[in-house]
């Protein structure tokens, strides 16, 4: 049986999903499905993303110290699909078993737990919440306030730039088939450079 070890895990739901047209219901589910594989890549292993409840999903973490830098990317990426688009997050983090199954509705244990009891008690106003609250807490409201307004324009221009190892700003240029000056405007706009500081240091201090 596998040890326990240091995970986070993500679980949130669709906002406004009831007023969804099936079909856009299942663009938004593409949208973080094609977001979660790309968060494959940052641990090297799966997140085994899943749908559950209708409008809700869970991905998992092995590297918790980028649970914040994930749910940020997953915000965007929904955005960078449509201005209707938008998720509530809950973060949980912890020691637990890593899944056996790709299937997270039949994952269990403490993290996974916490993760899906802080978003059924998540408050009115908020959209990302950390479970454990604290300073990482603080900093995951903070974040929250920052990025909820995102347009489609800067959510395009801030997703790839959240990747740990972003590309450059002429990559994303030329990538959206806009110019370098356009996509420095939108990530000032979208408070990039506090948000990457601001994840740098979090990474740094759970990492050690």
């Amino acid at each position: 049986m596998s040890q326990p070890i240091p995970l986070a895990v993500l679980t949130g739901d669709l906002i406004g999903s009831t007023r969804m047209v099936p079909t856009r219901l299942e663009q938004a589910f593409a949208a973080l499905t094609s977001a979660a594989a790309r968060i494959d890549g940052w641990q090297a292993y799966p997140t085994h993303f899943s749908r559950y409840r209708g409008d809700g999903w869970q991905i998992v973490l092995l590297r918790p110290q980028l649970a914040l830098r994930a749910a940020l990317f997953l915000r965007a990426s929904l955005r960078a699909t449509g201005r209707d688009l938008s998720t509530r997050i809950a973060i949980a983090a912890g020691t637990g078993r890593p899944p056996q199954s790709p299937d997270l509705n039949t994952a269990t244990g403490a993290v996974f737990v916490a993760s899906g009891r802080a978003l059924d008690a998540m408050e009115p106003q908020a959209q990302l919440t950390f479970a454990a609250g604290g300073a990482l807490g603080a900093a995951v409201r903070l974040a929250d306030a920052l990025s909820r307004g995102w347009t489609v324009a800067q959510a395009r221009a801030i997703a790839p730039m959240l990747d740990p190892e972003p590309p450059t700003h002429i990559a994303v240029a030329e990538s959206l088939s806009i110019t370098r000056q356009a996509v420095e405007q939108a990530l000032a706009a979208a408070s990039y450079s506090a948000l990457s500081e601001a994840l740098a240091l979090i990474e740094a201090d759970h990492a050690s």
